[in-house]
């Protein structure tokens, strides 16, 4: 028996997954028929898939290739879906998005919406997520990024600018004092946001010509950025946090910006695709909209400026 496209579509799922229970909820099915259809396709090919008894779904050495292939036949069928696509005007087919919590949450959700509003043959999947991008794993056609992306393999369009930049509660700088330069914020309780794989602690000041850096300390840490914030606002700390986030709270004077005459690096949001594969109309148009939408919603106004 050949293998049909539903079942390329169906490991597509696996491989992306972190777990079979994933997989199932994402296949709206449950986990047994998964793993039953699972052990059909191994026996099928005559090979293992997928490594049983690990706690994170883990692909063997053949699957990994096999993912990797289908990825790219997949691909070649929704390059045919989109030519038949762009010839009958219509945006067709789906878009898997990836995007982290908080600003999926915030900005790129609603802006979907539009999207799939404007395009109502279109079908569009965000998945937010605080894990860091994999993108061998060929979990989405897109994905939307705050700072420098951690593959230089993958195709990047800048969305908005951004920085991160240090800030407390007004409360907490009362009672504590305000930093006056970078290496008094070793002396300080910092709240640190536990996200991707970085350095968490290793907090960066200055630009190319004059990097900075400070390992700060701190009894409060999380990977949720808000609740990061809420604590700042709560005047347990300093926070290290994008300004999209919190300039609504700096406007209001809820939190206070500190070290102001310090430049932090940039932290650019892009829209990340990856590079070996033909970009569809739908996903171009797609990044488009985010790129149009996206520098007006996190500046506050929700409405595109007339000048772009």
């Amino acid at each position: 028996m050949t293998t049909s496209m539903d079942d390329l579509r169906f490991f597509q799922v696996v491989a992306s997954s972190e777990t079979l229970t994933a997989a199932a909820r994402e296949l709206d099915c449950s986990l047994p028929v998964v793993s039953k259809r699972l052990s059909a396709l191994e026996r099928r090919l005559d090979v293992r898939l997928v490594h049983r008894g690990t706690r994170r779904l883990a692909l063997t050495s053949e699957g990994e290739v096999y993912a990797a292939r289908l990825k790219t036949i997949l691909d070649q069928v929704r390059e045919l879906e989109d030519l038949v696509t762009h010839r009958s005007g219509d945006l067709r087919g789906s878009v898997v998005v990836q995007a982290t919590l908080g600003l999926g949450r915030a900005h790129v959700a609603p802006l979907v919406g539009e999207f799939t509003a404007l395009h109502p043959q279109l079908s569009i999947q965000l998945r937010t997520t605080a894990l860091p991008l994999r993108p061998h794993r060929r979990e989405f056609d897109m994905a939307v990024h705050v700072g420098t992306p951690p593959d230089s393999s993958l195709r990047m369009r800048r969305l908005a600018e951004n920085r991160r930049v240090p800030c407390a509660a007004p409360s907490y700088l009362e009672r504590r004092g305000t930093p006056k330069r970078v290496e008094d914020l070793a002396d300080h309780d910092c709240i640190v946001l536990r996200e991707n794989e970085g350095d968490f602690a290793l907090w960066r000041f200055g630009d190319a010509r004059n990097p900075r850096q400070i390992r700060v300390h701190g009894r409060l840490s999380s990977n949720d950025g808000d609740i990061v914030t809420d604590w700042a606002l709560q005047g347990r700390g300093v926070i290290m946090r994008s300004e999209w986030q919190i300039r609504s709270h700096l406007e209001s004077g809820a939190l206070v910006r500190v070290l102001p005459e310090v430049p932090t690096p940039p932290a650019d949001i892009y829209a990340l695709l990856c590079d070996d594969v033909h970009v569809p109309r739908r996903i171009s148009e797609l990044v488009d909209h985010l790129a149009a939408r996206l520098p007006d919603r996190i500046a506050g106004s929700g409405e595109p400026a007339l000048s772009r």
